[in-house]
């Protein structure tokens, strides 16, 4: 069984319980179910690019940063040019949690990802009540009729879609209605990272679709050999989130680009 089979089952227990602890009906009448959504695309367009992400830690590198607050890093991140937020809220492997979105939604203006896996229809009400604009589906964890079922249900809740792949098989997961399309640099499976592998899938991708590279991004050489070879969207988070001060590092970078 892989890290991923492992992440997939306990999110199966934890949808489950979350279902017995709070219903659709109350996530539904929550005071940021009805808010406007911010779009991710208009703002990787008009911005940087980078989706700054907060993370704690991750099942490959474990403790990446667990002595700073959400706020204080996604604030800096906005005021530093960020298209949008990026924030993890898996629990057991990326030691993220809901509130990290609930504490932050009404001190920034940019869009934020909830950043998941998403494999059950009640985690979008969930994502729209904590205030996300935006929800990846890991075409990995999901087969191409979920994709478009959860991609429809999304736009259902004004909430945008990122699709993320990272094998040639996972372009058939695509549809015309996705938002944008992120692919992993990182094999989920090995965590191993290939910039090239993601180029050559970027470029079996229909021209007009926004393309995020995710991941793996170690260097101001890698974000520039990635924006040469056209990606609009940068997902970038334990390049930051390793220093002890995210905010100052996502500071130096954004004046270096």
């Amino acid at each position: 069984m892989t890290i991923l089979d492992k992440i997939i089952e306990r999110k199966k227990e934890e949808v489950a319980a979350a279902k017995l602890r709070i219903s659709l009906d109350r996530l539904k009448s929550t005071a940021f179910f009805g808010r406007p959504t911010y779009s991710l695309k208009e703002s990787i367009k008009n911005k940087s690019g980078i989706i700054a992400e907060f993370k704690r830690q991750s099942p490959s590198k474990g403790i990446i940063n667990n002595s700073v607050q959400p706020l204080e890093v996604v604030s800096a991140y906005e005021n530093f040019g960020a298209s949008g937020i990026s924030i993890l809220t898996d629990h057991d492997f990326f030691g993220g949690n809901l509130n990290d979105v609930l504490d932050v939604r009404n001190e920034i203006n940019i869009p934020i990802l909830r950043k998941d896996f998403m494999i059950d229809e009640y985690q979008f009400y969930e994502a729209k009540s904590i205030g996300a604009d935006v929800v990846l589906l890991i075409a990995s964890c999901l087969s191409p009729a979920q994709v478009q079922e959860f991609t429809e249900l999304a736009h259902q809740l004004k909430l945008e879609v990122l699709l993320e792949i990272h094998t040639e098989d996972e372009l058939k997961h695509f549809n015309s209605k996705i938002d944008l399309v992120g692919i992993n640099n990182r094999n989920l499976k090995d965590f191993k990272v290939d910039l090239q592998h993601s180029v050559q899938l970027k470029n079996q991708l229909p021209k007009e679709v926004l393309s995020v590279a995710e991941s793996g991004i170690y260097s101001l050489e890698d974000f520039l050999f990635l924006k040469e070879k056209g990606f609009d969207g940068f997902l970038m988070g334990e390049y930051f989130m390793k220093n002890t001060d995210p905010a100052k590092a996502f500071e130096e970078f954004a004046s270096q680009i």
